[in-house]
Order: structure tokens, then sequence, then C-alpha cells
């Protein structure tokens, strides 16, 4: 069972019968959403250091929806949001 707050807790369920007779079930492909989806509510601008983490704990509460954050962003691999001192990163409002 996944947490509420984990990207993949509202993806449908999927099973395959293996050659063996066993079943496993798992969770369907997520594709990132339009990054116009979400409604801002911020803007901050990544500065050396910054950690994606401490940046989501601050606005939105929850260290561990930075992956919303990366959904707000058009990102696949969090580390790239900070990469660049200067960059502009979008928070969006969560979709649980």
């Amino acid at each position: 069972m996944l947490e509420s707050t984990s990207r993949y807790s509202q993806l449908e369920d999927a099973t395959i019968t293996l050659p063996s007779g066993r079943v496993v079930t798992y969770k369907r492909r997520r594709f990132l959403p339009a990054v116009e989806a979400g409604t801002a509510l911020a803007e901050i601008s990544v500065t050396e250091g910054d950690r994606l983490d401490l940046l989501v704990a601050r606005v939105l509460g929850e260290p561990q929806l930075f992956w919303q954050v990366c959904d707000a962003n058009g990102a696949m691999n969090p580390f790239d949001l900070l990469e660049e001192p200067g960059t502009v990163v979008r928070i969006a409002v969560p979709r649980l």
C-alpha cells in the first residue's frame, strides 16, 4: 500500500501472469502532467546549495511532495531543477 503523498498512489493497478503462472501486480505507467495543469503558489529563484526537499517543506509543509514541484516544472529528475543557480522553480498547488 502506498502513502497518499506518493506520486503513484492514484495510479491504477494492473496484473500480468508470468509463464510460471505467478501473478504479478504492478502500477500502471505514470506520465508527467502538463506544466500548466497546476495553479502556482510561488516561484522561487534557486540559490547555490538549495535542496528541493527543504524548499518544498518551507512552502508546502511536506518535504516528500518534492515530486509535485517536479511535475509543476516538467522535470523528470529533481536534481535538474536545482542545477543552475538563478533558475526559477514553480511551486504549484498540491494535487492529492
